[in-house]
């Protein structure tokens, strides 16, 4: 079972200095592949995370809003220099720290970031 709420702030608090695939099998979100490998799902751990900590992703009833109350737009714009921004609301949202390292996967029209030594949920 999945901890969420308090259990879960308490087991991130309490496995803090582990990696995050460790973290996220502690905490109970991991699931078992047809092939019988395991699958950490960091989304559903990371959304419970948030959850947890007063942040909902749901229909406008959480915060959903950057610098200066603006509601965020989950939208990216490949910038005039090439370069494609996710800016600081996002980041914070998901409680990145600066150093913290993702492997960059393409697919066909399609960029996904995956944290260094996490398991990609969509393989």
């Amino acid at each position: 079972m999945a901890l969420t709420g308090p259990d879960l702030l308490a087991k991130v608090k309490e496995l803090g200095d582990g990696s995050k695939s460790d973290l996220v099998r502690a905490a109970g979100y991991v699931s078992i592949k047809k092939d019988g490998s395991e699958r950490l799902n960091f989304t559903a751990f990371y959304e419970a995370l948030l959850e947890a900590k007063g942040v909902s992703l749901g229909d406008g009833g959480g915060n959903g809003k950057g610098k200066g109350g603006r509601r965020l737009s989950y939208v990216a714009t490949v910038q005039g220099n090439g370069n494609l921004l996710v800016g600081k609301a996002y980041t914070a949202m998901l409680d990145l720290r600066p150093g913290d390292e993702f492997e960059i996967k393409l697919g066909r029209k399609q960029i996904r970031l995956v944290p260094v030594g996490g398991a990609d949920e969509e393989e």
